[in-house]
């Protein structure tokens, strides 16, 4: 099948380009996926900025999506065509040792997320229109309208859930949801703040308010930013954590953050720094933000964190299964408990996908989304 899909052809090239591609039919354990939408996510952002290290280009980029199954390969029984699926950008084959442990979302098939190489057999099911391998962000690429996938990357959704919607609990919703909620441990009458509220933090900052946290301080430079947050659970906001720190000494009787969740979409070494200073004594700092990969200084005061007692917690798809979270926000959603329609800013066709990158640099989306038409099928 020929598409047209959003790769990034060199190294250097710092933009997408949309081109036409060739998607290979699934092999066994594979499914391919007719895609409604794909976010756009500032992981993708990294790869073009060199933060994310990719095993070699042209690169597709993409890794949130939902859409329905058009093709199954030898030995799936799990899925049919016609099932509805988001894509989870962690895979989970439920047999590896984290797997076995309830870590999901550090299965051992993660490991070669960046590699391209399909986890089936290790060849590659997108090449160019001259036959070169592309490597599929998080071995998914859903900046192309057809995805050919492994099934452990697969989630089935109920057909009544509409499927531009359920796209987003494949990485942002998921991820920030489950770093107030699991990673963070919020628990009724907490005190939880945001650092940075894109797609991932305003997730955070739902789950936080769905956990009973009294307080919850969304921390982000843009207002219109800060006005979702209020709307989606927040009960303060602030344009930087330095502005946040006396009001949150003064709600908590000088106690502060129970949890502070660090969700910016590049993290410096000082953000690290910022959580820990606003968060109180037994706090949790849940760093979600994802920074480059070069960098390895972290600012903090090692006393504080010694005495203080402390944690700084990494924390990777909300540190919950996608086989369990998916499903259990799809319910959120259905009973009005989780909000999904109003995290979507603006939609965009592929051909608009570098504005779309442009409008989320200039902090003008919350989360923008790439809708597929006929027009990005060149040939079936």
């Amino acid at each position: 099948m020929k598409v047209k899909a959003a790769i990034m052809k060199t190294p250097d090239a710092r933009e997408w380009s949309v081109e036409t591609i060739d998607v290979g039919d699934p092999v066994a354990s594979e499914v391919q996926v007719k895609l409604t939408v794909s976010g756009l996510c500032h992981s993708d952002e990294h790869v073009l900025n060199g933060a994310t290290p990719m095993a070699f280009h042209p690169v597709l980029g993409g890794h949130e999506g939902a859409g329905v199954v058009t093709k199954v390969g030898p030995g799936v029984t799990d899925y049919k065509e016609g099932d509805h699926v988001v894509l989870a950008f962690i895979p989970a084959c439920g047999k590896c040792r984290p797997c076995s442990k309830g870590l999901q979302n550090l299965c051992d098939l993660g490991a070669g997320l960046l590699t391209g190489q399909a986890i089936s057999d290790g060849t590659f099911r997108y090449n160019t229109e001259g036959g070169d391998p592309i490597v599929p962000m998080c071995l998914l690429g859903t900046f192309s309208p057809y995805v050919t996938v492994h099934e452990a990357s697969v989630v089935k959704i109920e057909d009544d859930i509409p499927l531009d919607k359920a796209a987003l609990l494949g990485c942002g919703v998921s991820t920030g949801w489950g770093s107030a909620t699991e990673i963070g441990g919020t628990k009724v009458g907490d005190t939880v703040v945001v650092m940075g509220c894109g797609g991932v933090g305003m997730n955070a900052v739902q789950g936080a308010a769905s956990a009973g946290a009294r307080y919850v301080v969304a921390v982000d430079p843009v207002e219109s930013k800060r006005e979702k947050a209020m709307e989606l659970g927040a009960t303060h906001a602030f344009a930087s954590m330095e502005e946040a720190m006396e009001p949150v000494n003064e709600l908590t009787w000088g106690t502060m953050a129970d949890v502070t969740i660090e969700t910016v979409g590049d993290v410096q070494g000082e953000d690290i720094k910022a959580c820990t200073d606003i968060t109180g004594k037994g706090g949790t700092i849940v760093v979600t933000g994802m920074g480059d990969y070069q960098k390895e200084d972290v600012k903090l005061s090692l006393f504080e964190l010694t005495l203080l007692q402390k944690r700084v917690q990494g924390a990777i798809f909300g540190g919950t299964s996608p086989r369990t979270q998916i499903p259990h926000l799809v319910n959120m959603y259905r009973s009005g408990q989780l909000k999904l329609d109003e995290l979507i800013t603006k939609e965009y066709t592929l051909d608009q996908i570098n504005e779309g990158y442009q409008d989320m640099r200039d902090g003008k989306n919350v989360r923008g989304v790439v809708r597929y038409t006929d027009a990005d099928i060149v040939s079936a």
